[in-house]
């Protein structure tokens, strides 16, 4: 099945470009679709199987860090859902979760130097405005993980913004929780990774106020909020084999795509290749067969 637009009749329904996020009072439904994003354009042609295998990521590391989170449960059959809700459609790609006050920055921790990041060392030995030692080459391995926040865009790009910014923007106590948070959570993610054949380059989280608690919320560590590479096939001074969307992207930008257009569709062998990349990611971190539809 895939699932490109969910349908909950009565309820209020937000729709971003990958997921659909209905309204449920105190709490709200995250609906993982398998729509696929890039270059800030949702693709015409969507990822089988996509929206399932990201929920069961994001489902996995909540589980497995333990850290103050929104999530109530990933069982549809444990959800408090209005009468008539195709709990079919929902199975394996949905979170109940607790609502909150979103915080409006994205926090970004890079462990290794690519992207964005490598294009702006190249002009100025710095990412983000934070410097960084002399010589180092593209996909390097920084001498420690580094905080680069970024606004939260309702659309178009998320703009890199140094710290005091994110001090200006949410006070200096919640900017330090956040910086502290995420190079904690991203460390202890990236350790388990490394087990699992995996490097996490880079990723980003979110963060919500609930009272004065703040929650991780949102995805945490999937191929598509991260950098994702196979830690056998990794060597500095180049661009790396990826499991993200990485893939897609480096097709697209291989087409005469303008990028300011509406995209082409992405050929069978892309969708199915892209599809493999996503489940792969799933079984190496979970070190569990993941379970076709």
């Amino acid at each position: 099945m895939i699932v490109r637009e969910t349908s909950l009749p009565g309820l209020p329904v937000r729709r971003g470009k990958v997921r659909d996020v209905y309204d449920l009072g105190d709490r709200i439904l995250l609906v993982s679709t398998d729509r696929l994003s890039a270059f800030d354009w949702v693709l015409p042609t969507a990822i089988p199987d996509k929206g399932r295998v990201l929920t069961q990521i994001s489902s996995f590391w909540f589980q497995l860090l333990h850290e103050p989170d929104h999530v109530i449960t990933s069982d549809v059959t444990q959800m408090d859902l209005p009468a008539g809700v195709d709990r079919a459609m929902l199975a394996g790609r949905s979170m109940l979760c607790r609502k909150t006050e979103v915080v409006p920055i994205e926090c970004v921790v890079r462990g290794y130097l690519a992207g964005s990041g490598w294009k702006e060392y190249q002009q100025s030995q710095t990412v983000c405005g934070i410097k960084l030692p002399e010589g180092l080459t593209e996909s390097a391995r920084l001498p420690e993980p580094i905080f680069t926040p970024s606004t939260k865009a309702a659309a178009g790009h998320d703009e890199n913004i140094g710290f005091e910014q994110v001090v200006r923007t949410v006070g200096r106590e919640l900017a330090e929780q956040l910086r502290q948070r995420s190079l904690r959570i991203f460390q202890r993610g990236a350790d388990y990774a490394r087990q699992r054949g995996i490097i996490i380059a880079d990723t980003k989280f979110e963060f919500g106020l609930l009272g004065d608690q703040l929650l991780l919320i949102d995805e945490v560590l999937t191929p598509d909020s991260s950098r994702f590479w196979p830690a056998d096939q990794y060597a500095a001074g180049r661009g790396q084999a990826s499991f993200d969307k990485q893939f897609v992207r480096d097709w697209l930008s291989a087409t005469p795509w303008d990028k300011n257009s509406p995209p082409p569709a992405l050929p069978d062998e892309i969708v199915r290749k892209t599809r493999q990349k996503y489940i792969e990611a799933f079984e190496r971190l979970t070190n569990r067969e993941f379970a076709a539809q």
